[in-house]
C-alpha cells in the first residue's frame, strides 16, 4: 500500500477523532472549569502526581499546583480528566453526596486484584448491603468483646521481643494486624502452619496491590493475581467446612465468616471478595498507623512521657482491683492516647486521597465539574494545611485535648482520616481500638529508638522504605 493510499485509508479515522476532540472542547468551553493544565496526552500529569514524597508533606506536585491554581484545580490523572480538591468544603460536599452527585471510581486494576465485589470498588445498593454486614459484625457490643482478643494478639507479638534486639517495627505491626484479622475473620490461630501459609500468600498479594498493574509473567501484579486465586481457594475451603459444621449442628466459631454465612444471602463469590477486602483493609491501614505512632513517639519524648503516665495509672488501678486484662472502661479512660491516635492519623495520613467521579454536572464555588469527570478529594492536603491546623508539620497530640473548644470543633470538621458520608470506614473504631491497646502495652514495657534513619513515604500508599528498624529495651513499669 502506497503512502497516499494509507493516508486515504486512515483519513476517516483521523477525522472522527478530530471531530470528537472538537466536540469535547466545545462542551468543556461551556463550563467554567477550575484552573489547571491537562499535561501530556493519555498520561496527563499522573507520573508527577504519583512521585514518592514524605508522608508528612503533600509533596512537590500538590504544593506547586495549589500555589499556582488554588485548592481546587483540574488535571488529567489516571487517564481521565480530573478535578483535584484540597478544599475541605468540597471534600465534605463530595463525600456527603455519595450516590447523588458522585460515586466511587477506583482504577480498574484495583477491582481486578481486590475483586468486583470488594467494598472498596462497589457502589450503590450492593455497597450499602456489604457495609451494613460489616457494621453489624463490628457493632459496639462486639467491639467490647473483641477487646480481649486484640490484647491477646498484642501480647503475642510484644512478648516475642527480646531485650536489646533490633527489628522492623513495620513488620511487627503487620504481624499483629494480620494475626488479629485471621483470628477475627476465620478463627485462625497465629503460628499454625495454615495461618503461616496464608500469611505468605497474603504478603505476595499485597506487593502486587501496591505495584504497577502490569499483568505480565514475572511482575508483582501477576504474582499477586496468582496469590489472590490461592487465597480465595483457601477461604472457600473454610466456607465449606463451616457450612458442614452448621448442618451438623456443631458449635460455630464466633467470627466474621460464620456471621456472614448465617446472617446474609451473599453468593460464594461475594463472600470471598468481602472476606479478602476486609482482610486487606483491616491489616494494611492499622499496621501502617501503628508504625507511624511508633515513629512519631520516639521523636517526641514529652508525648511519650505523658502516655506512660496515663497507662501507669490504668495499670495501677488494675493491680488494686485484682482484675487481669484491660476492659472497655480502661479503654475509654485512655484520653491522651486518643489524642496521640488522632494526631498520628492527621500527620501520617494513611489514606491520602479518595477516588470519585461525577454522575451529574456539578457546580461548586462558581466552578463546574462535568458529568463523568473524576474528582480526587485529597484528605492529606487538608490535614496538613496551616489555615486549618496550627503548625501542621508538628506532631502535637495536645491540640486534640480540649474537644469542646471552638478550635477543636473546627478541627474535627476538617479531620477525615476514615473518609466520610455513606462510605465512612466501617472498621474505624476497631482500628483505633487496636492502636490504643498496642500503645498501652508498648509504652509500659519497652523503650525504643531508631536503629537506622528512616521515615514514612507516600507512594501514594504509605510505607517505611527500610521497614522502620528500631532497637528496643525492656523496661518494667512502676
Amino acid at each position: 500500500m502506497s503512502e497516499t493510499e494509507l493516508a486515504f485509508f486512515l483519513l476517516p479515522s483521523i477525522l472522527s477523532l478530530l471531530l470528537v476532540f472538537i466536540l469535547t472542547q466545545r462542551k468543556h468551553a461551556r463550563f467554567n472549569l477550575p484552573p489547571g493544565k491537562m499535561g501530556l496526552p493519555f498520561l496527563g500529569e499522573t507520573i508527577g502526581y504519583l512521585k514518592p514524597y514524605s508522608a508528612t508533606s503533600i509533596g512537590d506536585f500538590m504544593q506547586h499546583h495549589i500555589s499556582r491554581y488554588g485548592n481546587i484545580y483540574k488535571s488529567n490523572l489516571f487517564g481521565e480528566p480530573t478535578v483535584v480538591s484540597a478544599d475541605p468544603g468540597l471534600n465534605r460536599f463530595i463525600l456527603q453526596n455519595e450516590g447523588r452527585l458522585f460515586e466511587c471510581c477506583y482504577p480498574k486494576s484495583i477491582g481486578g486484584i481486590l475483586g468486583k465485589w470488594s467494598m472498596l470498588v462497589l457502589v450503590g445498593d450492593m455497597h450499602r448491603d456489604m457495609r451494613i454486614i460489616s457494621l453489624n459484625f463490628l457493632s459496639h457490643a462486639r467491639l467490647r468483646n473483641l477487646l480481649r482478643e486484640v490484647e491477646n494478639q498484642t501480647l503475642l507479638v510484644l512478648n516475642s521481643w527480646t531485650d536489646n534486639s533490633t527489628f522492623s517495627a513495620q513488620d511487627e505491626a503487620k504481624k499483629f494486624t494480620f494475626n488479629l484479622m485471621a483470628k477475627h475473620i476465620m478463627s485462625m490461630d497465629p503460628g499454625k502452619p495454615e495461618t503461616e501459609k496464608l500469611k505468605k500468600e497474603y504478603v505476595t498479594f499485597m506487593k502486587g496491590v501496591v505495584s504497577a498493574p502490569i499483568n505480565l509473567p514475572g511482575t508483582a501484579y501477576r504474582r499477586a493475581l496468582q496469590s489472590r486465586s490461592t487465597i480465595l481457594k483457601f477461604i472457600e475451603k473454610k466456607m465449606k467446612e463451616r457450612i458442614e459444621k452448621m448442618k451438623g449442628g456443631l458449635e460455630e466459631e464466633d467470627d466474621l465468616l460464620g456471621w456472614v454465612l448465617k446472617h446474609s444471602n451473599l453468593s460464594t463469590e461475594q463472600i470471598l471478595d468481602l472476606v479478602l477486602s476486609l482482610m486487606f483493609a483491616g491489616h494494611e491501614t492499622s499496621s501502617v498507623a501503628i508504625a507511624l505512632a511508633i515513629y512519631f513517639l520516639q521523636a517526641c519524648p514529652t508525648a511519650l512521657q505523658q502516655l506512660k503516665e496515663e497507662h501507669r495509672e490504668i495499670e495501677k488501678a488494675k493491680k488494686q482491683s485484682g482484675e487481669k486484662g484491660l476492659n472497655w472502661d480502661d479503654y475509654k479512660n485512655m484520653e491522651f492516647t486518643q489524642c496521640v491516635i488522632n494526631e498520628t492519623l492527621r500527620l501520617g495520613n494513611v489514606v491520602r486521597f479518595l477516588h470519585r467521579k461525577t454522575i451529574k454536572d456539578v457546580k461548586y464555588k462558581g466552578y463546574d465539574i462535568p458529568r463523568g469527570w473524576k474528582v480526587l478529594p485529597v484528605i492529606a492536603a487538608v490535614h496538613l494545611d496551616s489555615s486549618h491546623f496550627e503548625k501542621p508539620q508538628c506532631f502535637n497530640p495536645w491540640r486534640w485535648l480540649n474537644i469542646n473548644s471552638k478550635n477543636s470543633q473546627k478541627m474535627n470538621n476538617y479531620f477525615m482520616p476514615f473518609g466520610g458520608g455513606p462510605r465512612l470506614c466501617a472498621g474505624s473504631e476497631l482500628g483505633k481500638l487496636e492502636m490504643a491497646i498496642f500503645i498501652h502495652h508498648l509504652v509500659l514495657n519497652y523503650k525504643w529508638e531508631l536503629a537506622d534513619n528512616d521515615e514514612a513515604f507516600a507512594y501514594p500508599f504509605v510505607d517505611f522504605p527500610k521497614g522502620l528498624p528500631i532497637k528496643v529495651t525492656f523496661t518494667k513499669s512502676t
